[in-house]
Parts: C-alpha cells; structure tokens; sequence
C-alpha cells in the first residue's frame, strides 16, 4: 500500500478503531451504558421541548457581566466567565448543550471512580445525576450549578485517584478555585481537600494544592477590591448572613445598640417570610435603609447584627440550621422556599413571563444581543410535556439522599469515601448555616454522596 493509500485509509482505521473500543466498552458496561443512553435521551428532549434555554432571576445578573467585566456584589463572576467562552456561538442552545454534557460527564466520573465496587453499585451511584429530572432541568437554567457541580465533581475524583503528583494537586487546586469563583461556597472545599491530602501524608501536594486554588482567589478579590474599594470575593456575605438570623433573631433577647436595632423585626419568628424575602423584599428593615442593600455600610451593619445574634442565641441558631439542613431529607418535596422561585426548578407548561425586577431589564437586553435573536423560552410540544410528565416521577427523594449519607458510616469500607462524603456533606450544610435552604443547592452535592456510598462498599485496603 502506497503511502497516500496510507494516510487516506488512516481516518477510516481511526474511525472503525473507536467504534470497536465503544463497543468493547458497551459490552463490558452494559447497565451502565444503557443508564448513560436513558440520560443522553432525556437532554435532548429537554433542549428540544424549551428553545433555547430555561431563565432564572440570576441569570440576568451573569449576562450583565459578561458584557460590563467586573466583579458583582452578589456572585462572583465564574459563571459569567463561562458565558463568554460560549458568546461567539450567540446560542444560549449551545450553552444548555454544554451544561447537559457536564451532567453526563459528572455521571460518567461517578460511575469511573467508584472502581471496585460491584457494577451495578457504581451504575446506581450515577443514576441520580444521569436520570432526576430535577438535575435535567438544572442544567437546562442558565444558572452556576451546573457548572459548580462539574468542576467540584472533577476536583474531588482527582484528588481521590491513586496518583497524586504536585501536576495533580495542582490541577485540584485549580479547578477548586474555579469552583468557588462560580459559588462561594466552594471555599469550605479547599480546606477539605488540603486537609484529605495532609491526611495521606502528601505535604507536597498540599502546598501546590494551596497555592494553584488561593493564587487565583487573591487575584479576583485584588479585582473586587479595586472595583468596590473593599477586598473579598463579594459584598453580600453580611447581608445573607442577616438574612439567615432573622429566622430566630429575638431583638428583646439580642439587646443590640441603637444603630443595629434598625434591623429588628417585631414578628414572632413563626410568622416571619423566608430568609431570602429580608434580602429582596422592598419591606425588609435592610432594603429600607438609604443607599442599595449591598454597600459597604449595609454589609457591615447586617454582619455585625447577625453576629450579635449568633453569640446571644447559639442554640436557636443550631436548631434553626438543622431545621434548614432537614429540608433537603424529606420524601416528597414541598414548595419552598416560595411558589415563584419554585416554579423555575419546574419544566413549564407555557412560556414564563419575563423578569418583573427592573434590575433584571438591562440583563433581557444584552441576553438579546448575546443571542442575537429573541431569547424567550419556546415551550414545544410534545417534547416539552414528556419532559413534564418524566418530572411528575422521576426525581431522588430526599429520605433516599439521606440512606446514601449514612451507608459509608455503616459500610466504613475502603479508604476513599471520606473525601467525596465530607466535601458533599459540607455542600449541604453550609447553605443551610449561612443563607437558607434552597432545592438547586442539594444537586451538586448528590454525585459526590453517591459516590462516597459506592466507594465505601469496596474492599480495598491499600492508598486510595
């Protein structure tokens, strides 16, 4: 064969090799496949039945910055990096598509890392995030989750791999800074990791962990710094912090000085709205003060004001935080924390109304100029209602969430499953102690219970 013959054929061996490694691959996988293919299919109803994409009141904030590049007060701007690694497309179609990709990947990282254990074991630790349409439809928002979830996901299966050279550490440190650039409750992680690396004695490791995840981190807050004239990653964790106290804050018990006690609310704690409603609600003692929530003034007022409330109330501040943290373990799943933010975790029946907050305008007309074209959602049929009615009965039950938490302490097999366990333990509960519960908060938690569930029936008993 001549060597033209040679290199026309080559594409065609390429191509036959990779179908035969599929193949070998489908038939050594075959449940897990199957699950896999299920998963592909339920995506691309969800991107055929709402064109192109499903909105959230955050969503219009992550647009702004990709078009006005500068630290926001609320969420740090990872997300929105993303957005504009994506805007050449001008299809929020292509960045569902890439989110609904990630969803796969976190499955497939699941099912690889759980190694060892019996097959149908890892195949059911990846259903949850392969198969709940509740997961679906989260990587249908144009929201960070998703993207959080990928790059946790990937941060913890690496640090758990059996090899782990300084390129791997740093790679960890890298994307768990990518990570809390996207949520800033990624930060708890790095501590976790460092700490499981400490724990396996791999010092190295641990100091390039530290630097490759604070490196970037001291770089955006030096960023947000010079923006706000203030340094941190945000300029809002007083306020939802506040905002979380008000749950059990007693101004009568609290006794605080006259300029916090502008932030008293006379209800009985009972009969006081959701956390979230002193943060948005124009009748929230914080919104009504002068300036927009988030100065530096206001941050620091609710800080003080919730820190006041945390030393003179320790005990309601616990319960009230297991009370948040019991939301996620129940077995059905009732409206919360409002009918409104509610039905965005919904696939719709028509398409929704657009943003009623005039802050959410400016953020409709650049998704118009992102898109270039109208960004409505198109609900259609029939896609739209399979999707629907999949929803009605496809998700995890939160009781079934809590069995997957407890099984490692019951197993206590293999040596892996106390990273993934703690890092999805802290995605739970952190949330819970220092804003409030919220259902697309539990998701990316779930891969790494599942797997830490998985991991923890193996034998194994050499390094993880």
């Amino acid at each position: 064969m001549s060597a033209d013959t040679e290199a026309a054929a080559s594409p065609a061996v390429r191509v036959s090799g990779a179908l035969r490694r599929a193949r070998d691959l489908v038939a050594a996988h075959p449940w897990f496949a199957g699950v896999l293919g299920v998963g592909v299919l339920l995506r691309v109803l969800a991107m055929l039945g709402f064109r192109p994409a499903l909105w959230f009141p955050d969503s219009y904030t992550y647009i702004v910055t990709v078009f006005r590049p500068r630290p926001d007060l609320v969420r740090p701007a990872g997300y929105s990096f993303f957005l504009k690694l994506l805007e050449p497309f001008h299809s929020f179609a292509v960045v569902t598509a890439v989110q609904h990709l990630m969803g796969l990947a976190v499955g497939v990282m699941v099912y690889a890392a759980a190694r060892g254990a019996r097959r149908w074991v890892r195949t059911l630790a990846a259903v949850p995030v392969l198969l709940d349409a509740y997961q679906v439809e989260l990587e249908h928002l144009l929201v960070s989750d998703t993207l959080f979830m990928f790059l946790v996901a990937a941060a913890v299966v690496l640090a758990i791999g059996r090899s782990l050279s300084w390129r791997t550490a740093l790679a960890v440190g890298l994307l768990l800074a990518a990570a809390t650039l996207t949520r800033t409750v990624g930060q708890p992680l790095i501590v976790v990791v460092a700490a499981w690396f400490l724990l396996r004695r791999r010092f190295t490791a641990t100091g390039v962990l530290a630097v490759a995840a604070l490196v970037p981190l001291l770089a955006y807050m030096t960023w947000f710094s010079a923006t706000h004239n203030r340094f941190g990653l945000v300029g809002a964790n007083g306020v939802f912090l506040y905002a979380r106290t008000m749950a059990f804050a007693d101004c009568a018990e609290m006794n605080p000085p006259p300029d916090l006690r502008v932030l008293c609310d006379p209800r009985p704690p009972d009969q006081r709205p959701p956390s979230q409603e002193y943060i948005w609600s124009k009748d929230s003692p914080l919104v009504e003060l002068p300036g927009i929530t988030f100065t530096d003034a206001n941050d620091d007022l609710a800080g003080r004001f919730a820190a006041l409330a945390i030393r003179s109330q320790p005990l309601d501040f616990a319960a009230t935080t297991l009370a948040e943290l019991g939301r996620t373990f129940v077995w059905d799943r009732p409206v919360y924390p409002d009918a409104q933010i509610y039905a965005h975790y919904e696939f719709p029946e028509a398409t929704p109304p657009p943003p009623g907050r005039h802050a959410a305008q400016l953020g409709v007309q650049r998704a118009g100029e992102y898109e270039r074209g109208p960004i409505a959602t198109s609900v259609v049929e029939p896609w739209a209602g399979w999707m629907r009615a999949y929803q009605d009965v496809a998700r995890l039950p939160g009781m079934v969430l809590l069995g997957a938490l407890v099984v490692p302490l019951v197993m206590r097999r293999g040596r892996a499953w106390p990273l993934p366990w703690t890092a999805g333990l802290a995605l739970l509960a952190v949330p819970a102690a220092v804003a409030e519960f919220d259902y697309r908060y539990v998701l990316p938690a779930v891969p790494l219970i599942c797997l830490a569930a998985a991991l923890s029936t193996r034998a194994d008993q050499g390094r993880p």
